[in-house]
């Protein structure tokens, strides 16, 4: 038999930690204060367990812990859990601890962070590698494009990616493909509705209308379109 590697990430609020991965769907397998802390959690043979943290440790600081889970695909997992944590909460948590992140389509990951401040990152186990800085097979917007997409969905920083994109957007509005235009535009909106702008979401979406783009162009640009709608839907 192989050896089994099971995390052991710290825990500094035991109830919220409970509360929170049974809302996602694992069972609780073990729980115990004293003499030490360890919780044991389960699902689909994917085990985390936790106990106390080391000195100092303050869930505020965030990633305090963390792990990979390898998955043949994730965007059931995802939804499930947002189904669970919105039932459990009223709302869907989407902001300081604990939260969990978006699932754009086509993405191959999406993170969880508990009230301890772990990061538990769901993969595809076929997921492709990147290139930092964009692709080299791109230029101009849509290689500026292929390096947003990495500011948002792996570094998952979303005000470093609108400001790539603002920047590539002023450097080539002009020049680029009418195709490139709308997608880049598409996903301006769409981290503008996950920052909670609303003003830049509206404006934004205003100069995409006027392109009034065509049934081709509306296709081609479909995944970062639904992207939009995904997000209000999952966020309303």
């Amino acid at each position: 038999m192989l050896p089994t590697t099971i995390p052991l990430l710290p825990c500094t609020a035991p109830e919220s930690t409970i509360e929170f991965y049974r809302a996602l769907g694992f069972d609780v397998s073990d729980q115990q204060t004293r003499p030490y802390l360890h919780l044991a959690f389960s699902l689909d043979g994917i085990d985390l367990h936790f106990k106390e943290p080391a000195p100092g440790l303050n869930a505020a600081d965030e990633l305090s812990g963390g792990c990979l889970v390898l998955v043949d695909e994730v965007a059931s997992y995802h939804a499930a859990f947002s189904t669970g944590l919105r039932a459990h909460y009223g709302h869907l948590p989407v902001s300081a601890l604990p939260r969990i992140r978006r699932l754009r389509p086509g993405q191959s990951r999406f993170c969880l962070y508990d009230p301890s401040g772990n990061c538990v990152v769901f993969i595809r186990r076929d997921e492709a590698e990147i290139t930092y800085g964009g692709s080299r097979a791109l230029s101009g917007l849509a290689k500026a494009l292929d390096n947003v997409a990495i500011f948002r969905d792996f570094k998952e920083d979303d005000v470093l990616a609108a400001r790539a994109l603002d920047t590539a957007l002023s450097r080539y509005r002009d020049s680029a493909p009418r195709i490139e235009l709308i997608r880049a535009l598409a996903d301006r909106i769409e981290l503008a509705i996950a920052m909670g702008d609303d003003g830049i979401a509206d404006s934004v979406r205003a100069e995409l209308d006027s392109m009034d783009p065509t049934p081709v162009e509306t296709e081609a640009a479909a995944t970062e379109l639904r992207a939009i709608t995904d997000l209000q839907r999952w966020l309303a």
